[in-house]
């Protein structure tokens, strides 16, 4: 078996439809799996023991917990950008908008060696953020049950109220930060945006700070690791997008060089 691909189906947009994307996986001999309600995915890549390759269809989200799986077993990683963002996709260098282009990495195997994150023991790609950012990351699943666009416009007006920061304790001392974002090598920033990462293997952690609810400017530390913390034991965050639930304080470390990513076309 030349690899085995799990598809998450609540990721992707219309065309291709999961459906299709599993059946061009298929035709090039890579087993793949459409994630059901209910089911582990890093599970399903334990269980797919005879695979060379381990690859994940979906958005940011979906990555980390296949990835994971991949460097435990030391096998390589296979991105497939079927997200909305799709940020690891683009900064590893693939084409966001070809899903079914980048299932030749499977039969190609053109390697690259990246950085990975560490938050706790959960994996991350791309950054670990607290503050608003979080916050509104909780409240859209929150409200999921609605429409998507609906979930997102009523989760940015509640925490738009919000006057007050959350505590946020970096390395022992307490930041009056609106935005803390830690991150899996540099980004390139500007006032209200974070852009693309030049490179994923330096080795090192970016944590930016912004005291504004809309940052207009950004305080960067850059360290092999942070200690990050909140109130009450517990740290409310967003790895790679996803609401999660830290214990605080929580270590935040780089792991350089631990994921290969195979690639469909080589890069120079």
């Amino acid at each position: 078996m030349r690899g085995f691909l799990i598809v998450n189906p609540s990721a992707g947009d219309e065309e291709p439809s999961a459906d299709e994307l599993a059946a061009e996986a298929r035709a090039r001999g890579i087993e793949a799996h459409l994630l059901r309600d209910g089911e582990d995915p890093a599970e399903l890549a334990h269980a797919a023991v005879d695979a060379e390759a381990l690859g994940a269809a979906g958005g940011d989200g979906s990555l980390g917990a296949i990835a994971a799986v991949a460097i435990e077993r030391g096998l390589p990683f296979v991105c497939v950008p079927y997200g909305t963002r799709n940020h690891f996709a683009r900064d590893v260098g693939l084409d966001r908008d070809d899903p079914i282009g980048a299932l030749d990495a499977f039969v190609a195997r053109h390697e690259r060696v990246v950085d990975v994150g560490r938050a706790g023991s959960r994996l991350f790609l791309n950054n670990v953020s607290s503050g608003v950012y979080a916050r509104l990351v909780h409240r859209r699943e929150q409200h999921r049950a609605r429409r998507d666009a609906f979930a997102r416009a009523r989760a940015l007006l509640l925490t738009a109220r919000e006057r007050h920061p959350e505590p946020i304790v970096v390395d022992g001392q307490p930041v009056a930060a609106r935005v803390v974002l830690v991150a899996n090598n540099a980004y390139e920033l500007d006032a209200f945006n974070v852009g693309e990462r030049p490179r994923l293997d330096e080795g090192n952690l970016h944590a930016y700070v912004a005291e504004d609810w809309l940052p207009r400017d950004w305080h960067e530390r850059v360290a092999e690791s942070f200690r990050i913390g909140g109130p009450a034991g517990r740290l409310r965050a967003a790895i790679d997008g996803e609401p999660v639930e830290l214990d605080s304080p929580v270590e935040l470390r780089s792991e350089p060089g631990a994921l290969r990513v195979l690639l469909p076309l080589e890069r120079e």
